[in-house]
């Protein structure tokens, strides 16, 4: 069986972990979450220079890894959710215009303006 895309497993509503995405989302893009990488580079380099105990360097070069594993994860699942929008959006675009050409008013338009309005809901 193959994984889904992200946008399609929830269907309308989003999921648990869609919101929860959403939020770590927004977290790391703020002030706040550039505050801890901050903390975790001077961290880094002030064991280098205090030339602390290895084990000291590990811990914190694992911390910076495990941050960055987590940020590649939202990255990705951010985009994945972009690419599925802009999609649905192209798609409802041509049937729009398809509709208009043949002069045939139909569903296209109605889902255009969902298509619009997906940006919000994403």
């Amino acid at each position: 069986m193959a994984p889904q895309h992200p946008a399609h497993r929830d269907g309308d509503r989003p999921g648990r972990f869609t919101r929860l995405a959403e939020h770590a989302s927004n977290f790391t893009s703020s002030p706040g979450f550039f505050g801890v990488c901050l903390v975790l580079v001077a961290g880094a380099i002030t064991a280098h220079a205090l030339k602390l105990p290895t084990q000291w360097l590990l811990v914190v070069g694992e911390a910076m890894s495990a941050v960055s594993l987590l940020l590649l994860a939202l990255l990705k699942n951010s985009e994945r959710r972009a690419e599925h929008a802009i999609q649905r959006k192209l798609d409802a675009i041509a049937a729009a215009l398809l509709e208009t050409r043949l002069e045939e008013p139909g569903a296209a338009s109605e889902e255009l303006r969902k298509a619009i309005s997906m940006e919000k809901q994403t």
